[in-house]
């Protein structure tokens, strides 16, 4: 658990961690060179509790404290948290449970409950509400495109897939997201517990809210590295795709796929007043007269509210089949 000015929030974080039922376990919580009493209260609570180690480094960031409490780690599995969040009292053994049962697996997470303001953050909340319907390793590899499809601080991970995959690396891009994404590439299994044993809360401070490497344009960065790689080995059709969706913001992030060797046979969309137009020489076609399953492959790029489940019942109406012919991307 990486620690930042969370004096406010890191006791209800380990009080939950002290809490867990039927785990053996250990909590090795780095303070990264807080400037409030962060650092105190984890000595206090080290000093009372044997299974908390404290331990502090000079603020360099959630990336390096998060890897400096992970390599001083003991246990076979690893567990991830943030210091804001709420551990409920089965989480450890249940992930753990998982993974004993499931010797394939190399990374579990958890349904979440979301623990904001739903209101004021409903893109947050329905992200989450997202994410819990993906528990199945099929169903997390295939939407990893989508988005973070196993929130970070929900995660358990094997000791010994960290050593051959290596853990969270520096860059202008959400590390989380790029571990999650190479772990993948390398086939490593993901799923999840299908109980709700994190609280996941939304403070305005979060880090994906303020940092520039969790934006939305820093996530379809590393996305777009990992999708490339994807299609050259499962488009049958390589190097050619076909767009669906052709408004400014779908050609934005589509476009980092050029810098790749893509090349786009088409845009497609429902909007008259875009069919028929050509955008560098791409032209923008009726979405009915998107090619039959086999004779092209689809990315699906328009990330307004609903439009993925209405565009993915549309091209499995058709007979197109998710990860065969077509793949989601925003």
């Amino acid at each position: 658990m990486p620690c930042y000015n969370c004096g406010e929030t890191v006791g209800r974080a380990l009080d939950s961690l002290l809490a867990q039922r039927n785990a053996e376990f250990e909590v090795v919580a780095v303070d990264d060179g807080s400037d409030d009493d962060t650092a105190g209260i984890l000595a206090e609570y080290a000093r009372r509790d044997s299974r908390v180690r404290f331990l502090q480094i000079e603020h360099g960031g959630v990336i390096r404290a998060a890897n400096a409490a992970i390599q001083a780690a003991r246990g076979e599995y690893v567990a991830r948290m943030d210091a804001d969040d709420v551990c409920l009292p089965d989480r450890l053994a249940a992930q753990a449970r998982l993974l004993d049962d499931c010797p394939d697996l190399g990374l579990v997470g958890c349904r979440v409950r979301f623990g904001g303001d739903r209101r004021r953050s409903r893109g947050y909340a329905l992200y989450v509400d997202w994410t819990n319907t993906l528990l199945t390793p099929e169903a997390i590899r295939l939407n990893r495109f989508v988005e973070f499809p196993v929130p970070n601080p929900s995660i358990m991970f094997r000791r010994t897939a960290l050593e051959t995959y290596g853990g969270y690396v520096r860059g202008d891009f959400p590390e989380d997201y790029e571990l999650l994404l190479r772990w993948q590439e390398a086939g490593v299994p993901m799923a999840k517990a299908d109980e709700e044993l994190l609280i996941w809360n939304d403070p305005p401070d979060r880090l994906s809210r303020t940092h520039a490497r969790y934006d939305v344009d820093a996530f379809y960065r590393v996305k777009t590295d990992y999708l490339a790689r994807w299609l050259s080995r499962n488009n049958p059709h390589h190097p050619a795709v076909h767009i669906l969706g052709s408004g400014r913001t779908t050609r934005k992030r589509a476009d980092l796929l050029l810098d790749h060797g893509i090349e786009f046979a088409a845009y497609y969309d429902v909007d008259p007043k875009k069919i028929g137009n050509t955008v560098n020489g791409v032209p923008v076609l009726d979405r009915n007269d998107v090619p039959a399953p086999g004779e092209g492959f689809c990315l699906p790029y328009v990330a307004s509210r609903g439009a993925r489940a209405e565009i993915a019942e549309f091209l499995e109406g058709r007979g197109f089949v998710l990860g065969r012919d077509y793949i989601p991307a925003a």
